[in-house]
């Protein structure tokens, strides 16, 4: 009996190597269960809907983050500026814990949830909804706020490296 092409091993690469060629904005999801906070550095962000107002984020089941998040909690997603490599570097692991709010400067709204206070947007969301793939889950945060700051100036993931985006109108007149 051969192997499912759709599971197979060289599929699977081939496809985390298509995706290393995906440039993607860089966020750092945060959120609130009592007193304790979380955060996690996340290219897999996007918008679901502008009626009702909504995104989804994916989320590993075996990070930190996700328990708080399968419990309903509502969390920001703070889209970082060029500036903020470290704030990544240190939401992608090199921090643990509470350590990652040392990063940066934080604030909660006035439901608690954590906010990065100079992040190029901070979108709040209530959560609205949940599913389950693979070995992520896809969570719907329906927004409740929207604070934007500085100028657009979004920090990159692409080939496993952080980088910056030129405007197109400096490429063009190259």
């Amino acid at each position: 009996m051969s192997a499912n092409p759709e599971t197979s091993p060289t599929l699977r690469d081939d496809m985390l190597k298509a995706m290393r060629r995906m440039a993607r904005s860089v966020a750092v999801v945060s959120c609130r269960d009592g007193e304790r906070r979380y955060s996690m550095s996340v290219t897999a962000v996007d918008s679901l809907s502008a009626d009702p107002p909504s995104l989804l984020i994916c989320i590993n089941r075996n990070s930190s983050i996700y328990p708080p998040l399968d419990a309903g909690t509502d969390f920001c997603i703070n889209l970082l500026a060029a500036d903020h490599q470290d704030i990544a570097v240190d939401c992608s692991g090199r921090l643990k814990g509470e350590e990652r709010f040392t990063s940066g400067e934080w604030e909660d709204d006035l439901l608690g949830v954590p906010c990065l206070r100079n992040a190029q947007a901070n979108l709040v969301c209530r959560q609205d909804g949940r599913f389950d793939y693979g070995t992520h889950a896809v969570f719907i945060g329906r927004l409740r706020e929207v604070r934007l700051a500085g100028e657009v100036s979004p920090l990159v993931y692409v080939d496993g490296a952080y980088t910056t985006s030129a405007p197109l109108r400096a490429l063009c007149s190259a």
